[in-house]
């Protein structure tokens, strides 16, 4: 079969935007309504397989919004690794076999020694978070 004689997925867009289609979230206003419709669609119990398509579109278009207009900073790792650790419930010394020491934990979290890559590789298995997440930024 050859791509001429293929089906078109869109046979006319200007038609199918013209009757309402999903388009590109310009603003606060558009966003609200996206998710609204979404919040509506993903409260069907058994939606149809074109309102699955159309939650995975909104998700898609909502997503691309929100990352350039609401772009969440890059934590550093002294604040990921702080975070791990209050959320957790943990103490310094619960992080020795991934630093080797006590004070080598301590020398971390206060901002005097950088992370090992050994030590991004430990925290990294023990959190089950990608290494970069330990980078320094």
């Amino acid at each position: 079969m050859s791509v001429t004689s293929a089906i078109p997925i869109l046979p006319n867009p200007a038609e199918w935007f013209a009757v309402g289609a999903p388009r590109v979230i310009h603003t606060g206003s558009e966003l609200e309504a996206y998710t609204e419709t979404l919040f509506q669609l993903t409260a069907l119990e058994q939606p149809t397989p074109a309102e699955e398509e159309a939650i995975e579109l909104l998700t898609l278009l909502i997503e691309r919004y929100e990352r350039e207009h609401f772009p969440i900073p890059a934590a550093d790792a002294r604040s990921v690794v702080r975070f791990l650790i209050d959320q957790q419930h943990l103490t310094q010394r619960d992080l020795i076999p991934q630093f080797g020491s006590e004070s080598a934990v301590s020398m971390f979290l206060s901002g005097k020694r950088k992370l090992t890559l050994k030590q991004i590789t430990k925290l990294s298995n023990r959190f089950h978070l990608p290494a970069d997440v330990f980078l320094q930024r």
